[in-house]
């Protein structure tokens, strides 16, 4: 997965893998590395790197399983209705909970594929203060700054696309099933939980624990550094710390 992310360092503005080929060949003749990377070289390949990257990391996300089954993003019945969910499982209602927790994920992975062109479109914005800032600063400082430009937008528009896609999971029929059930519990406090929200802002917070993961690969891993002009520009971040 990641070799594509790294490989699109050279790419600068090609994506096919065929017509990538012959310019990898040609920067990896002509790199000298020993050199201090000049503006250019730091600007076009950080800013096509982390394109590919957060690319990728929403490519994934958005696969049947992105969240539901990786543990680190995997969206849970809501914590303020967690006497909601004990109560249904005593009850003999756990597959009804179960698939609540199903769908609010399948409609995270449906969402997040809207976050590509606002990464895409913050990455270009960058100046070249912002990407020497970005490649020698911290693991995450390119996903601080994306979530600096793009958490407020992002939010505007995963939010209506959440609801739509409640409603085509049917995330929105299990969860009004479940809390319908429960309010016909005798003496029980009454629940109310703003699904749409509650989805929206753990699906973010889900991307860009997957947008730092995919940082954090390039910059600590030497050995996934497999051309000279990654050599070049991270090996002079490296040299800098």
């Amino acid at each position: 997965m990641r070799k594509y992310f790294f490989l699109a360092i050279c790419s600068l503005s090609l994506t096919a893998c065929d017509s990538l080929q012959p310019i990898l060949e040609e920067a990896n003749r002509t790199v000298n590395t020993t050199t201090t990377p000049n503006n250019t070289e730091i600007n076009s390949a950080l800013k096509e790197a982390l394109i590919q990257g957060t690319s990728e990391g929403v490519a994934n996300l958005s696969k049947v399983g992105g969240y539901l089954n990786n543990p680190k993003v995997k969206i849970p019945f809501p914590k303020n209705a967690e006497k909601v969910k004990n109560t249904l499982i005593d009850l003999g209602m756990e597959q009804q909970v179960d698939q609540v927790v199903t769908s609010i994920n399948r409609a995270a992975e449906d969402a997040v594929k809207e976050a590509s062109p606002l990464f895409i479109n913050a990455i270009r914005e960058m100046s070249i203060a912002d990407v020497r800032n970005i490649l020698l600063g911290e693991d995450d400082a390119a996903t601080k700054y994306l979530h600096s430009k793009t958490s407020v937008e992002l939010a505007n528009k995963f939010q209506p696309k959440i609801k739509v896609s409640l409603d085509k999971v049917n995330a929105t029929k299990y969860w009004t099933d479940v809390m319908s059930a429960y309010n016909k519990v005798p003496f029980v406090e009454k629940v109310n939980t703003d699904l749409a929200a509650y989805v929206t802002d753990l699906a973010i917070e889900g991307l860009f624990l997957k947008i730092e993961e995919e940082e954090k690969a390039i910059r600590n891993n030497p050995v996934e550094r497999t051309t000279a002009v990654l050599k070049k520009v991270f090996g002079y971040a490296d040299s800098q710390q």
